[in-house]
């Protein structure tokens, strides 16, 4: 096993060779795994490497944060570092341009989700080409709206397609959070298993697919992807983010979220889908 970017006192991301043919990312950003420009910047370093290497077939998205897989933004870091952040190579900036690339790449993805998906972690795993969920300790959730945010991620322009156009409604519009059985239900993951069962069988999926021909892997998700909806519709997705978070209402409800324990451990973190609730009937 090598260790491709160690961990450091600000690696947030560890990018790890189970096999020349299998990648591991883990995401450690303790205590709630929220992403921030530094984290995004690390993100691009991830794709980078992947798409140089010529023999991963394979790359599996994980945590080392308990309850938590990928969660909101950082919403404490300046805003600036984000926006000022240079545009990656499909013109877009590093967030949907990360995730644009990640649905292109010629590797599989997988989503191991274990926790909250929050945001940003329901972005990635719309981003992935498969995703299997403890259902015992997930949650999923596009909160931005109970907010007075739009999403930055795409999931205005991937959910339609994955669920339909009503409950790609029900989920950007309500803010609620979806338990693991309910997200299968709705195609939003492929499955739910029991948390014993979750490691094994993304660990047993990732290397089968690994031992299997990169050329034939390569064309058959090249030619799936022809579904996929234009890379523009993602970065329409990122402006209208970017415009939401100078608004006042966004303004003034993330203040009394973080009034309220957001942004830390604790009861609002993980039922953010219920005090949204409650922040709107004040």
């Amino acid at each position: 096993m090598t260790t491709l970017i160690a961990p450091t006192e600000t690696a947030q991301i560890r990018l790890t060779k189970q096999t020349p043919a299998y990648w591991r990312v883990t995401i450690d950003n303790p205590p709630i795994n929220v992403m921030g420009p530094e984290m995004v910047k690390q993100f691009q370093k991830v794709i980078q490497a992947l798409e140089a290497d010529e023999q991963v077939r394979v790359v599996v998205f994980d945590s080392a944060v308990d309850a938590y897989f990928l969660n909101h933004s950082d919403f404490l870091a300046k805003l600036e570092d984000l926006t000022s952040l240079p545009e990656g190579p499909t013109g877009l900036t590093p967030w949907p341009d990360f995730l644009v690339r990640l649905t292109r790449l010629p590797v599989v993805s997988i989503a191991l989700i274990r926790g909250r998906a929050t945001g940003n972690g329901s972005e990635i795993t719309l981003a992935c080409d498969m995703s299997f969920a403890s259902r015992e300790k997930t949650i999923i959730s596009q909160w931005e709206v109970g907010v007075g945010m739009v999403a930055g991620g795409g999931p205005m322009a991937r959910l339609p397609q994955l669920i339909g156009r009503n409950r790609a409604l029900e989920v950007l519009l309500s803010s609620e959070d979806l338990r693991a059985d309910q997200a299968e239900a709705y195609g939003y993951i492929n499955r739910a298993l029991p948390d014993a069962d979750l490691d094994a069988f993304v660990e047993s999926l990732a290397n089968r697919i690994a031992r299997f021909d990169k050329w034939a892997i390569t064309q058959t998700k090249r030619l799936v992807n022809t579904s996929l909806p234009p890379d523009v519709e993602l970065g329409a997705g990122w402006d209208a983010c970017i415009a939401s978070l100078g608004r006042p209402a966004a303004q003034e409800g993330i203040k009394a979220l973080i009034a309220r324990g957001f942004h830390k451990p604790g009861d609002v973190e993980d039922r953010l889908g219920y005090y949204l609730g409650e922040l709107a009937a004040q």
